[in-house]
């Protein structure tokens, strides 16, 4: 095993990716007591507060002002298409998107959808292969070798989440660095998380994110900012960005204790766990910025489709005590479309501008 373990790192010298069991890595490591990290990689199991703590009082309720996604991903398309008229006439050709989807669920279905109309909208060429549930790592992989060799196509991306039988890190390490409008490969996080480094692309919903701060005059230096998850999508981008941007970051996961005293102390709060009214009023003090990435469907008779769409933010309780909040929907969602299509401007403009 030791010499199995020995030759895969010595292949690490290649040109391609190496993948250690995490036996492998044990006996690379055997020196040392700590455990590989692939063996804490625990499930993120949120436990709602089914009693939340009674609001805490101020003298004066804080004005809130709502940041408005649709608009401010508006004014960017704007300019987008803009953008893409001007290489249309300078080389006589338009950016173009790929969109992998495996399966018939429904959120995605619906975030693809979205994808293409904007696609369709700005000017860029987009195109869809949509697999079956039950397809296997190699047809995808074929897939995506088509896209990677395609000259009309610039920017490739895998709609999330995958069926469980399929590997996600070796699929997603099968796109093209300079195709990974998503941000997902590990040379763009990796360059994220190092000073002085420039990824070729920024994980979109993180990078719409510090837009909207940005254009809501929000200071991120010097701030306490805390991450409410830490998914590979949202959560860890999110927080190396903001320590990009100099701001002081704490993440609060399923396995911290005491989030809510831990969050009360943020300046900024970016929450992406993914649970339904999981940040009460509480959790926040006055005069904290909140960023709710949370799109959760809430069953409600009332609705036209029998759901409602709620954030992690539980809304009504934040008025008054946040200064500035984006709602769910019209807050991150229009922004992270907004950033996937600069992303995709950005993968043309390197190869004709």
């Amino acid at each position: 095993m030791l010499l199995m373990a020995r030759k895969a790192l010595a292949s690490a010298h290649s040109s391609k990716a190496i993948r250690l069991t995490t036996r492998e890595v044990h006996y690379l490591s055997s020196i040392l007591v700590s455990p590989p990290l692939v063996s804490l990689d625990l499930p993120e199991n949120w436990i709602p507060y089914s009693d939340p703590p009674p609001l805490a009082s101020f003298e004066t309720e804080q004005k809130t002002v709502v940041i408005d996604g649709k608009v401010i991903a508006e004014e960017i398309r704007t300019k987008i298409i803009s953008e893409v008229g001007k290489m249309k006439m300078a080389v006589g050709k338009v950016p173009g998107l790929a969109v992998v989807l495996v399966g018939q669920q429904r959120d995605s279905q619906t975030y693809v959808r979205n994808k293409m109309k904007a696609c369709e909208e700005t000017g860029i060429k987009s195109v869809l292969a949509e697999l079956p549930e039950d397809c296997s790592e190699g047809h995808i992989i074929s897939v995506l070798k088509e896209f990677n060799e395609d000259t009309s196509i610039h920017g490739v991306l895998v709609q999330l989440p995958l069926p469980q039988h399929l590997d996600e890190s070796k699929i997603l390490n099968m796109v093209r660095l300079e195709k990974d409008v998503d941000g997902f490969h590990p040379l763009n996080m990796g360059n994220l998380a190092m000073r002085g480094r420039e990824p070729l692309f920024v994980s979109c919903t993180p990078k719409g994110c510090v837009e909207l701060l940005i254009r809501a005059g929000v200071e991120i230096a010097g701030k306490n900012a805390v991450v409410i998850g830490r998914s590979n999508i949202v959560g860890l981008p999110m927080s190396l960005l903001l320590q990009r941007h100099d701001a002081t970051v704490s993440t609060v996961h399923a396995f911290t204790k005491d989030p809510e005293h831990i969050t009360r102390k943020a300046d900024i709060v970016i929450a992406a766990a993914g649970i339904p009214n999981l940040v009460r009023g509480s959790w926040l003090k006055p005069g904290a910025v909140v960023i709710d990435v949370g799109t959760c469907p809430v069953e409600d008779s009332s609705c036209e489709f029998g759901y409602r769409l709620v954030g992690d933010v539980c809304y009504e309780e934040a008025l008054g005590v946040a200064s500035a909040i984006t709602p769910v929907p019209g807050g991150v969602g229009p922004m992270t479309i907004a950033m996937l299509l600069c992303n995709t401007l950005d993968a043309a403009k390197r190869i004709f501008l």
